[in-house]
């Protein structure tokens, strides 16, 4: 006889949701239906989304509030509209990184099944979807299953930082040999590329503020630089590599710590834009080059990570965690630039 659950969720929401596709059901999510502030965010009763054949339904236990939320929360920069709407949201829910169990599959998928715990990352190409009871996720998207050693609330924030720096890191190239400095160490991409790069091999200076200099040298930084105290692109060394997670400094200011075939990488556009336009003007005029990658999801990727994860390479860094029905508090906190590592968000178990 079967138990009243099964690999942590009700046999209730098994049957629900194997039956969901027939019958309408309801979840809890925080929805947005303009832009604007957090104050446009609502908790709501909304239909538990459909899935394909070739999709596995989520029963979401926690997710994440990042930058990318919160861009695509205010519609800033105004770029995002053209992926979300140009006067109002397309996806009502946010949520690019989650972790649950699976509680139904898709006629074709056979890499995930019922039980199976998986983290993920799905942006809005793919919907979003993380802030709510449960989410859809394609079997050939970023998803994987969480380490053994790993909680629901740990992997929760492994996947979307750790997918943009690991994308950056293979733009620029970097290998055991190289010489590597960090911006924004303490950021959710710039944790993960922290220990991404410690685990090639290379030497990683990171920089950051005076009291996470301890917390980042544990990461696997080899130095540490504290910002309020020094202007890392005053250093008198130069790197193969300058990584601004954070996207505070330019390709003009740091070219003097760059080597003469030293390569420079910032996760934002830059003023004027001049971080992708350099990307496609640096390799015809300078030996010193910018790079700007465009991130794809796969599920090699999420492989990857989840192998960093499980062979203790990568751990997210999480700073604290609101439940769902406080998540205008945690957008609000992220919006100051002041978090570390990951804010998440707990979502209340399927009454």
């Amino acid at each position: 006889m079967l138990s009243q659950t099964t690999y942590g969720v009700s046999l209730r929401e098994v049957q629900a949701s194997r039956d969901q596709k027939t019958m309408t059901q309801s979840m809890t999510a925080a929805v947005y239906e303009q832009y604007g502030s957090p104050e446009v965010v609502q908790i709501k009763t909304v239909p538990v989304p459909e899935y394909a054949e070739d999709e596995v339904l989520i029963r979401v236990h926690y997710s994440t509030v990042n930058r990318t939320d919160c861009g695509f929360l205010r519609a800033k920069p105004f770029i995002v509209r053209f992926f979300s709407g140009l006067t109002k949201p397309k996806n009502t829910i946010l949520g690019s990184e989650f972790a649950g169990e699976v509680v139904a599959t898709g006629a074709t998928v056979t890499d995930f099944a019922i039980g199976d715990r998986v983290f993920g990352f799905t942006d809005e190409v793919y919907g979003f979807g993380g802030h709510a009871q449960f989410n859809t996720m394609s079997d050939k998207g970023l998803l994987a299953k969480i380490p053994a050693h790993f909680s629901y609330e740990e992997a929760a924030a492994g996947m979307e930082g750790s997918h943009y720096a690991l994308s950056d890191i293979r733009a620029l190239g970097i290998d055991k040999k190289h010489r590597v400095l960090i911006n924004g160490a303490t950021g959710a991409i710039g944790s993960a590329a922290v220990q991404l790069i410690h685990a090639l091999g290379a030497e990683v200076t990171a920089v950051c503020a005076t009291p996470y200099m301890d917390t980042v040298a544990k990461l696997g930084a080899h130095r540490v630089i504290d910002y309020l105290n020094e202007d890392f692109t005053q250093l008198d060394e130069q790197f193969d590599a300058v990584f601004d997670s954070v996207g505070k400094s330019s390709f003009g200011q740091c070219k003097r710590i760059l080597k003469d075939d030293g390569v420079y990488l910032s996760t934002e556009l830059g003023a004027y834009c001049q971080n992708p336009l350099f990307a496609l003007l640096t390799p015809i005029f300078s030996k010193q080059q910018v790079k700007f990658p465009l991130p794809r999801a796969t599920r090699a990727d999420a492989d990857y990570i989840a192998s960093a994860m499980h062979n203790k390479q990568f751990k997210p860094l999480i700073d604290r965690t609101y439940p769902l029905h406080q998540i205008q508090d945690a957008f609000h906190y992220v919006e100051t630039g002041e978090k570390i590592g990951n804010v998440l968000i707990e979502i209340p178990p399927v009454e």
